[in-house]
């Protein structure tokens, strides 16, 4: 029976509950354990992908079409395991579900609870595909005392009573703050907050203090006395200097070694070769490259995660340091000059996903300078879409656009409303619900054997994952392709442009999917690491 490990957080938000977990399960996965992480989120959200990026960051999607917290694309990038629908459940959907139920008459006339039907669906969800795992690692968003997350609380604290304590540990992530007018760190904040979590009738049995300097070892011992722990259990986590430094950081403190000792399990040492390798590479570049980033919700880099990560890890690829520059797209909408004095010093640019039309027409601008001045491009999703616009316009029509953005003359992207699925032909109705209505999760798509992408890829056949509703209209292929933007890449039935590329050009790729989800620190995307390639052959010839 797979053991599991429940992550809660106190004091404030924000203290790195998702790198907790993504790192503990990489540490336990270095000693040969098989494992899996999930996320409960408490907001009533049926998932976030309605959610504006400026309320919850990024939107990740696995490879079977859930659309889930980003998250689960920490818990990927560090273990490897591909996330699946029922790593990431929200309030929204379970009530969703039980009220599902309860119309249909299931509960057969029963009053319907949060204890007992809310905490039970919590703890099946918990509970499901465990079978062939040595952990499962559940963290609660959050923190505790939120009165949106007290029935995750209490389906943990029946889940502990049920499995018994040898199969489940609390780690409690919590904040020990420096008081610079008393010149010492503060244990009370973490005192009250596993007071707060003891009176919900959970005893945490480790604590992962984050603190900005070393926690004095008489420090450890007080927290350990007010709070029932032992001292070992007292896990300090200073800041790291970059986020893949955490799981040996956190090594060295003996967070996973106090794991396996709350399960009476051996505590052989791990293989961390991989870990120091990626720390290296990001420590000790050999060069460095600039990358402009024109988007739309700049304001925000939690917005883009996976693609910063992705970035970072073709940086690793190429043993150089990326320097990502957001740059506004609006801004290019209002002087032209605005674009060179941006986009000169970058030695490569990529345009990623959106939704809607502002700063749409910067984009556009942005894919005419690369271009144009032969710059390596990127284009993800949106920013392929602009990049065909683009080619387009530069081919003579001037109307060109997306049917996105309002009626259209010239549809060179158009809203897609059917396509061939994994069960077969899906349909959506073009003023239907927004909520989990687009091409969501991986599809399949076939290369040009003689084409730049197949050579990234070294593949003629990829599969990639989806999070879209708008694509680029076939029928331009002609004019797109007469004026150098070649169609290398398309969907198995031969009807959906996937990628783009000017043969002609140092670099110039535009891709209909999310290739970020994939990239890995150990593994960098084969397009990332391209890119970035590129973006160090521009940077030497400046």
């Amino acid at each position: 029976m797979a053991r599991h490990i429940f992550i809660t957080g106190g004091v404030v938000s924000s203290l790195g509950k998702g790198l907790m977990a993504a790192s503990l399960a990489a540490l336990l996965q270095a000693r040969g354990y098989r494992v899996r992480i999930r996320k409960f989120d408490p907001y009533l959200n049926v998932d976030p992908g309605t959610m504006s990026p400026y309320q919850h960051g990024e939107v990740y999607v696995t490879d079977d079409g859930a659309e889930t917290d980003l998250d689960l694309g920490h818990y990927e990038r560090y273990t490897g395991v591909s996330a699946r629908q029922a790593d990431n459940i929200t309030s929204g959907r379970i009530y969703q579900d039980i009220i599902a139920k309860e119309r249909r008459g299931d509960y057969l006339g029963a009053t319907v609870q949060v204890i007992p039907h809310v905490t039970d669906a919590i703890k099946d969800f918990a509970m499901a595909e465990t079978e062939d795992l040595d952990f499962v690692l559940c963290e609660i968003g959050g923190t505790v005392g939120d009165i949106e997350g007290l029935p995750f609380v209490e389906a943990l604290r029946q889940l502990r009573n049920e499995l018994g304590r040898e199969q489940t540990c609390f780690v409690h992530v919590t904040l020990v703050p420096y008081i610079a007018a008393a010149g010492e760190l503060k244990t009370k904040p973490t005192q009250h907050s596993v007071r707060e979590l003891t009176g919900l009738g959970i005893q945490p049995d480790i604590l992962l203090c984050r603190c900005d300097r070393e926690l004095p070892e008489s420090e450890r011992r007080k927290i350990a006395l007010f709070c029932n722990v032992r001292p070992q259990a007292v896990i300090p986590a200073l800041d790291a200097p970059n986020i893949y430094a955490v799981p040996l950081q956190y090594h060295h403190e003996g967070l996973d070694a106090e794991v396996l000792h709350h399960f009476g399990m051996a505590s052989e040492a791990p293989d961390l070769s991989r870990w120091n390798d990626i720390t290296d590479r990001f420590e000790h570049p050999e060069g460095e490259v600039t990358i402009g980033v024109v988007g739309k919700y700049t304001g925000l880099q939690d917005a883009y995660k996976s693609l910063n990560e992705a970035l970072v890890h073709g940086g690793m690829a190429n043993r150089v340091k990326v320097n990502v520059n957001w740059i506004d797209a609006e801004i290019f909408e209002k002087e032209d000059s605005e674009i060179a004095a941006a986009l000169e010093p970058m030695h490569g640019i990529l345009v990623p996903g959106g939704f809607g039309e502002r700063g749409t027409e910067g984009k556009i601008a942005s894919v005419r300078f690369a271009r144009e001045r032969e710059v390596p491009f990127f284009g993800i999703c949106l920013g392929m879409q602009m990049a065909c616009i683009e080619g387009a316009r530069s081919a003579g029509i001037e109307k060109a656009n997306s049917t996105e953005f309002g009626p259209t003359e010239e549809p060179v992207v158009g809203i897609i409303t059917e396509w061939m699925g994994k069960d077969g032909l899906e349909k959506r109705a073009e003023g239907g619900d927004l909520g989990g209505t687009m091409r969501l999760g991986a599809y399949k798509a076939e290369l040009s054997p003689n084409s730049h992408i197949a050579s990234l890829y070294n593949a003629t056949e990829i599969s990639e994952r989806h999070r879209h509703r708008y694509e680029v209209n076939a029928s331009y292929r002609d004019v797109l392709e007469g004026n150098g933007l070649i169609f290398s890449g398309m969907s198995p039935d031969g009807l959906l442009p996937e990628i783009v590329e000017r043969p002609d050009h140092p670099f110039f790729v535009g891709v209909q999917f999310h290739p970020e989800y994939k990239s890995r620190p150990f593994e960098p995307h084969p397009l990332f690491a391209g890119f970035v390639a590129a973006a160090l052959r521009q940077a030497r010839l400046v």
